[in-house]
């Protein structure tokens, strides 16, 4: 990467950044990696990007090489602000970066549309902040695609299919409104430190409309209650749902002995829009 500016492994000693647990930190070194991940976001030049936990900066210098317009990273650990200041001042005007949590920072107001959303994101708040970009008020949302690492086990979660052991709430969310596919996996090895569990990059595109109508919250609720108690039958975890769970269990197609994890995207969104 031609950008003037050292590599990562210096960055980090220069700045005494070592990588904190308790921030769910694990830096990705590898600037072939970062361009690909990059990549696989798709055409940046006419877009935004937002990045959570950027960290020293990787896949920050990786976005704003491969053209992103400009890209808006939020960072809640506090040492990394000077290395991410020297990245700014290498593509003057095109970083913003916002010190604090991404989950209680309004980005959107930092954003101009179409963004694209490209994050290698902290362990311990990645599944919460997918929850919140697919299950915002309005929908279509203010991105137009997510590209995002997660642990390998997270990242097939988001991509499994009806009767395969990964197939849950994140499944329905992440396919009800997206078309989600997995990328390609990262070695442990690639990391600083390098985490017990293998990662992948997930990439989602954002459907104009939901897959099948419904209301968002009456599918949420119903999918979590099902999958919270994913090993019993349909007409006893969801029986507080409905005095009559089981006449509408069939009329949307499902057998009241079914479980969850036998039930299609299609069959959910028929039974929460009877309820």
């Amino acid at each position: 990467m031609s950008d003037g500016l050292p590599p990562l492994r210096e960055v980090i000693a220069s700045h005494g950044l070592s990588a904190r647990k308790s921030l769910g930190q694990n830096f990705l070194l590898d600037l072939n990696l970062t361009g690909r991940i990059a990549r696989r976001a798709g055409d940046l030049s006419a877009r935004d990007v937002l990045e959570i936990g950027p960290g020293p900066g990787g896949l920050t210098r990786a976005l704003l090489a491969e053209g992103a317009r400009k890209v808006v990273a939020v960072e809640r650990d506090e040492r990394c602000l000077p290395a991410l200041a020297e990245v700014s001042n290498a593509y003057p005007g095109r970083l913003e970066v916002l010190s604090g949590d991404a989950l209680t920072l309004d980005t959107t107001r930092h954003l101009t549309a179409p963004v694209r959303v490209v994050a290698n994101l902290p362990y311990n708040v990645g599944t919460e902040l997918l929850v919140r970009w697919l299950t915002p008020a309005e929908w279509p949302p203010f991105w137009s695609s997510l590209t995002l690492m997660f642990q390998k086990e997270v990242a097939e979660r988001i991509v499994a299919a009806p009767g395969s052991k990964a197939y849950g709430r994140l499944s329905i969310l992440a396919q009800w409104r997206s078309d989600a596919k997995l990328a390609f996996e990262i070695s442990s090895k690639a990391f600083t430190p390098p985490p017990k569990v293998t990662s992948a990059v997930v990439h989602l595109d954002a459907l104009s409309a939901p897959r099948f109508p419904a209301d968002q919250k009456t599918l949420s609720d119903i999918v979590a209650k099902a999958f919270n108690q994913r090993r019993k039958m349909l007409r006893s975890s969801l029986r507080s749902v409905s005095a009559d769970i089981e006449d509408k269990l069939l009329i949307a197609g499902i057998q009241p002995t079914d479980r969850a994890e036998t039930v299609s995207l299609e069959q959910f969104c028929a039974l929460a829009r009877l309820l």
